[in-house]
């Protein structure tokens, strides 16, 4: 999915209002399990739970301020696209699975297929990775693709480097200097508590993002940056959360486009044409 343009052109104090009520009435209905939808009592709550105002929601004649219907409003998309379009395509390992193994028969790959990094009985494959290098492979024309770099993204200008990201990526097309494209992949079919390191993974996607829009906004360089993410157990029943936070990136503009679960299988081809049309484009 990619950002709804409303959003997108929100400025900082819209997310700065975003991410305070948040963390400070939670995002989850305790009833429901769904993600919250919150009412402007909600809102001024946070804002009081904060030790802040709540004049810039609501005004003296009991009017809500412009800033605060757009809050209401955003709060209702997110909830909505996370209970009704996100939780049906997460994934759990069975799905992802059998998923992975009608893709293989349909596509053939040539490129080796990664196993993933658990140990005993579930070092296993890989599955969302090799469902993003199969479908990356049978849509890309045959054109080059680093599917596992191990150096950094590095941008060039003149043969001299103009940016260097801080972190190493999950694939870079066509390569890892310049490239149109960049993804991130988070797959935790396995995981049984929510740790810090699945949510460090999120805030990693921040910093290239932050990172990026930099280069965008100074060089005027624009790399598309997917984040790709699955596991149902992991995202749904556990880190709600981070699936809110992971929309307000999406919608702030530090990311492109987000695939979950089997949104890969529905998405990602349409991509990858993309990219391919792009690198043509550039050649000609």
């Amino acid at each position: 999915m990619r950002a709804n343009p409303k959003y997108r052109s929100q400025d900082k104090k819209f997310w700065a209002n975003v991410r305070t009520i948040g963390q400070a009435i939670g995002y989850t209905d305790k009833q429901s399990k769904q993600v919250r939808i919150y009412s402007i009592d909600d809102l001024k709550q946070a804002m009081e739970r904060s030790r802040l105002g709540t004049e810039h929601l609501v005004g003296e004649d009991g009017n809500l301020s412009s800033l605060a219907v757009n809050l209401l409003e955003y709060f209702v998309y997110r909830a909505g696209l996370l209970n009704d379009y996100v939780a049906p395509r997460l994934m759990d390992a069975e799905r992802a699975e059998i998923t992975f193994r009608k893709l293989y028969e349909q596509y053939q790959p040539t490129r080796p297929i990664p196993m993933n990094k658990q140990a005993g009985d579930k070092k296993k494959i890989a599955y969302l990775t090799g469902i993003v290098n199969m479908i990356i492979e049978a849509y890309s024309a045959g054109l080059p693709c680093d599917y596992d770099p191990h150096v950094l993204t590095t941008i060039t200008k003149d043969h001299e480097p103009l940016r260097t990201l801080a972190r190493r990526v999950d694939g870079c097309f066509p390569s890892c200097i310049n490239p149109i494209a960049i993804w991130e992949i988070k797959e935790y079919y396995y995981t049984t508590t929510f740790g810090s390191r699945i949510a460090d993974g999120v805030y990693e996607t921040l910093l290239d993002g932050l990172e990026l829009e930099e280069l965008r906004n100074r060089e005027k360089i624009h790399i598309e940056h997917l984040l790709i993410v699955d596991a149902y157990l992991t995202w749904w029943d556990m880190g709600k959360s981070y699936l809110c936070r992971m929309i307000d990136i999406l919608n702030m503009g530090y990311v492109d486009e987000i695939l979950f679960g089997y949104e890969v299988v529905e998405r990602l081809p349409q991509i990858v044409q993309g990219w391919v049309k792009q690198y043509e484009d550039m050649k000609s």
